[in-house]
């Protein structure tokens, strides 16, 4: 059997481990979190480099792919660096090919809801495959990537914004201890609700799930969220805001969600090339397995 584990920052109580065939092959996915302790998180990659298909980094990025420029995240380099037989990814390929599928689906099955074409999308640069789509499909974006990201109360209007933004302060933003740009542990499962006009305009409400909880209103009548990772718990959150659809870019396996690190781990494993893949290479898998957002009806 493959085996493929994210390794994660994240709250140890959204561990998951599940089996599940991918081309006719069984793969072992389990996911594992250490409660923001990068040192126990560096020691668990430690212990199962090389006996493990591949490794997702979970509750953290190695850096932004913002329209093909990478900026590197230095303050969790230490805890990869054990890693050197197993093949590692933080999602980032999923997020420029996967996620860059949400729109078309969502359009093509439940188009006729969309009223206005609003997206509030709280880091663009973060999640470029999300970004780029509903920017080339016309529609009006704020991004909040200062305010999601840095805690600066300004939106930004425009993907050249997000792009000058990136060049200014990526350099700089990535040699933060990244507990102060992320969630990481328990802060992840803490509200602060901020924005509330923002997510109030908006008819779309776009990216990291802890990020759009961390700052949500209490009620977010109609509106339709495309995110990442959802857990039973999440999704009953946004049933009772009154959340009209929710869109998941990854598959619902057994009642949740996987990160796009976990699954992209997963397609590394079944694909038995022990390295990265190519965007080109994870389009045709996701292609053989039919892999596509998915839409769930919440009110």
């Amino acid at each position: 059997m493959k085996r493929a584990v994210s390794i994660s920052l994240g709250s140890s109580k959204r561990n998951k481990a599940v089996e599940v065939q991918l081309l006719g092959e069984k793969v072992s996915i389990e996911r594992i979190g250490f409660d923001g302790d990068m040192e126990a998180a560096a020691q668990k990659y430690k212990e199962l480099d090389g006996k493990v298909d591949a490794f997702g980094v979970g509750g953290a990025d190695l850096g932004l792919l913002v329209d093909d420029k990478w900026y590197p995240l230095h303050s969790v380099k230490p805890m990869v660096r054990f890693v050197e037989k197993t093949p590692i990814v933080d999602g980032t390929g999923l997020k420029n090919t996967l996620e860059a599928r949400a729109l078309p689906k969502i359009e093509k099955e439940i188009g006729g809801y969309i009223k206005e074409k609003r997206a509030f999308i709280t880091l663009g640069a973060d999640r470029w495959g999300f970004t780029s789509s509903f920017v080339n499909a016309g529609y009006e974006c704020i991004f909040g990537d200062l305010m999601f990201g840095l805690g600066i109360p300004i939106p930004l209007h425009s993907v050249s914004a997000v792009k000058r933004m990136a060049a200014l302060l990526m350099p700089i933003a990535g040699r933060l201890p990244f507990e102060w740009i992320y969630p990481t542990g328990e802060k992840q499962e803490k509200r602060d609700p901020k924005f509330k006009n923002y997510y109030d305009w908006a008819t779309f409400i776009v990216g990291d799930c802890h990020y759009i909880k961390r700052h949500m209103p209490e009620k977010l009548p109609g509106k339709i969220i495309v995110t990442n990772t959802t857990t039973q718990e999440d999704v009953e959150l946004f049933r009772s805001a009154g959340v009209k659809y929710l869109v998941t870019a990854t598959p619902v396996l057994e009642g949740r969600s996987f990160g796009t690190n976990m699954m992209e781990a997963a397609l590394i494993a079944v694909s038995g090339k022990g390295r990265k893949l190519t965007n080109q290479e994870l389009n045709e898998l996701l292609d053989q397995l039919k892999f596509e957002p998915q839409i769930q009806e919440l009110n």
